[in-house]
């Protein structure tokens, strides 16, 4: 048989037919399961929003009754509210700063370097982190009972910079474990002294781990309960005046200030994605 008489053998031969794609319950059912989870962890602050705008007559916010934009004018009506959100919003802008310089510095030093007691200080800043809350508050509160220190502003600002330290800490050293090191060795062969070289090499390339440390350090300042209740002596702050209100009823105000917290929290997220990615581009 010649090699023409094969092609025209295999031209002949009809083609298959093409394989049926199974359809695999998992590649639809897998996303549907993540987008009722989401779903199911928004609907406390989709509830928090819409009754922020909520016409109640009565003290219990739980029933709705019309739609109004008057909680939002009268945002700053309560006083002690007003003075309470005003302490959470300074003590976490103090706390953030705070805790993301030190942080910073510890994460870097962690990081770059291997020096004694360098293993107890990571396994100090993950029992930090797993240490359940009322522990730290307890022993913060039996240090500053000790010390003779009076309670109060300055108390909850020590006490959540002492355990939000270990959060920037932790997610600079994986930031700091990525980095190419022979980059700053570049930069001081070319001339660039030590401060040069960490503000013009080591600090942009480490501050995506800042910023999303100092974000974490921010929102768990301003919704911290149980350490704050350990140490605020008679300075109240956000989360505790709107547990001592549910006992007589949580004011519309609150939904609304709930409501600006989660979307200045948003946005801050959001500017920081897009901060990173143009950067990356």
């Amino acid at each position: 048989m010649t090699a023409l008489d094969e092609r025209s053998l295999v031209a002949e031969q009809p083609a298959e037919a093409p394989r049926r794609r199974r359809r695999r319950p998992g590649r639809w059912l897998l996303p549907i399961w993540g987008w009722l989870v989401i779903a199911w962890l928004c609907l406390p602050i989709i509830v928090m929003i819409i009754f922020g705008f909520n016409d109640t007559h009565s003290k219990f916010n739980i029933k709705w009754q019309g739609f109004t934009l008057r909680w939002y004018r009268e945002l700053f009506a309560i006083q002690d509210l007003t003075t309470a959100l005003k302490n959470s919003v300074t003590i976490a802008i103090i706390v953030t700063v705070i805790a993301t310089v030190l942080g910073t510095l510890m994460g870097l030093a962690l990081g770059k370097y291997r020096f004694r007691g360098s293993g107890s200080t990571n396994l100090l800043m993950f029992a930090n982190i797993a240490a359940p809350e009322v522990v730290l508050g307890a022993a913060l509160l039996s240090l500053f009972l000790t010390m003779g220190v009076p309670r109060g502003y300055w108390t909850i600002v020590i006490a959540q910079v002492m355990f939000s330290i270990a959060y920037v800490a932790i997610t600079v050293r994986a930031r700091m474990a990525g980095l190419d090191p022979f980059l700053e060795e570049a930069a001081r062969d070319l001339g660039a002294g030590p401060y040069t070289t960490f503000f013009r090499i080591t600090l942009p390339m480490i501050m995506p781990g800042v910023t999303a440390g100092a974000l974490l350090v921010f929102a768990l300042s301003i919704d911290d309960y149980i350490i704050t209740s350990f140490n605020a002596g008679n300075t109240t702050t956000f989360p505790l005046w709107v547990y001592g209100a549910s006992r007589v009823g949580v004011p519309p105000q609150v939904n609304v200030m709930g409501t600006l917290i989660f979307m200045f929290g948003v946005l801050l997220a959001v500017s920081g994605f897009l901060t990173s990615r143009r950067r990356r581009a």
